[in-house]
C-alpha cells in the first residue's frame, strides 16, 4: 500500500511542478545557456542533503560537462558523524570563506539548493554572489521556506535573495506519508523532484545552445565503447571551463 502511495504523491509532485514551473525552469535554461555563451561557468552547491543535488548533475552519464559543484567542508553526507552537516550549515562566515577561493565571478551563474532556505551558508551563499554580481539560481520550495523563520541574522530566507526560483513546491517537513502508528511523516519528495527540475533545465540548455550552432560538451558513460575517448577529449577542450577534473 506505502509504495503505491508514495509513487502516487511524486506523480503528483511533479506534476504540480510542471504546471506551476516550467516558465521558471525555462527562463533558469535561458540564464544558462547565455552564461555558456558569453563564456561563462555554471556553480552548484547544497549543504547536508541539498548537496545530492550538486553530485547528481555533474560527471556523469549524459550529464552536461559545464557544470561545476561546490562542496562545502563538512556539509557532505559521507563523512561521519553526519548530525555535523547541520550544524555546520548554520555557521556564519562558511560561505564567504569558501566563495572567496572559488573561481567565480560576474559572468557565472551560481545555483544554490536548499529545500527549507533557512539556514545561514545558503543564505550567505547568495548575499555574496549578489554582492559580487553573480547571477543566483534558487533550487528550494517556497512553501516549506514560508513556514519557517530564517536562521540568519537578516532575516532573509534563500528564495527571498535569488534573481531565479526553481521552486519544487516541497511540503513543510518534506515528507509526505502519514502511516498509522508512526508518529511523524516518512518519504521525503524533494530529492527525486528536484533533480527532475536539475536535469529538465540542462536539457533544455543543451538544446537552447544547439539550437544557437553550439554543440554542448555532454558526458558519455564510461561503461559505453568509445566513451573514454570521447570523455577525455571534451574534458581536454574544456578544460578552463571546469574545476573539478
Amino acid at each position: 500500500m506505502q509504495v503505491e502511495r508514495y509513487f502516487a504523491a511524486v506523480r503528483d509532485a511533479l506534476d504540480e511542478v510542471l504546471n506551476t514551473q516550467k516558465q521558471a525552469m525555462e527562463q533558469v535554461a535561458e540564464l544558462l545557456a547565455d552564461t555558456v555563451k558569453r563564456g561563462g561557468v555554471i556553480y552548484i552547491a547544497g549543504c547536508s542533503h541539498s548537496s545530492i543535488f550538486a553530485q547528481e548533475v555533474f560527471y556523469r552519464a549524459g550529464g552536461f560537462m559545464l557544470v561545476n559543484p561546490i562542496f562545502l567542508p563538512g556539509m557532505t553526507l559521507e563523512t561521519p558523524p553526519v548530525s555535523r552537516t547541520s550544524k555546520f550549515e548554520r555557521i556564519s562566515g562558511i560561505a564567504e570563506a569558501v566563495l572567496s577561493e572559488t573561481p567565480i565571478g560576474k559572468n557565472d551563474v551560481l545555483i544554490i539548493a536548499s529545500v527549507s532556505g533557512r539556514n545561514d551558508v545558503p543564505v550567505e551563499m547568495a548575499q555574496w554572489a549578489r554582492e559580487h554580481g553573480v547571477k543566483v539560481a534558487a533550487l528550494t520550495s517556497t512553501l516549506y521556506s514560508q513556514n519557517v523563520r530564517s536562521r540568519h541574522k537578516s532575516g532573509k530566507r534563500l528564495f527571498e535573495l535569488a534573481d531565479y526560483i526553481l521552486d519544487m513546491r516541497t511540503p513543510f517537513g518534506d515528507a509526505v506519508l502519514d502511516i498509522e502508528g508512526l508518529p511523524v511523516k516518512t518519504a521525503a519528495t524533494s530529492t527525486v523532484v528536484g533533480v527532475t527540475m536539475l536535469h529538465a533545465v540542462i536539457s533544455e540548455t543543451i538544446q537552447k545552445l544547439l539550437d544557437s550552432g553550439i554543440t554542448p560538451p555532454v558526458f558519455m558513460s564510461g561503461n559505453l565503447d568509445g566513451a573514454d575517448e570521447h570523455n577525455q577529449r571534451i574534458l581536454k577542450q574544456y578544460k578552463d571551463k571546469i574545476t573539478y577534473a
